[in-house]
């Protein structure tokens, strides 16, 4: 299983990304895709989590209203849009897969190798 994404860069305050995670050697419709962030010094956290169909999604307090997560299970990919970023959205973002619904990073069996994200004040 592999999960490869990509999209993240330098973005000053107030605009926007968009993330991108490919995925192989799964049955991508079988599974929740989730997105995690790791700040330096900081645990991991949840992000937001996309259902099998993409008919339910959970966010995290700090980004609603801000980011959405979609999935498109024809391409094996799942986004996250972010808009209106914050320095302290800078992290490194992962995908990660499961096929349980869940927004503990424990229980995700499948994980891709991050890509950064730096907010600029």
């Amino acid at each position: 299983v592999q999960l490869q994404a990509s999209g993240g860069g330098l973005v000053q305050a107030g605009g926007s990304l968009r993330l991108s995670c490919e995925a192989s050697g799964l049955t991508f419709r079988s599974y929740v895709l989730g997105w995690f962030r790791q700040a330096p010094g900081k645990k991991r956290e949840f992000v937001a989590a996309i259902s099998w169909s993409g008919g339910s999604t959970k966010f995290a307090d700090s980004v609603k209203g801000r980011f959405t997560i979609s999935r498109d299970n024809a391409k094996n990919t799942v986004y996250l849009q972010m808009n209106s970023l914050k320095p302290e959205d800078t992290a490194v973002y992962h995908c990660a897969a499961d096929r349980v619904f869940t927004v503990v990073s424990g229980v995700y069996d499948c994980w891709g190798q991050g890509t950064q994200v730096t907010v600029s004040s």
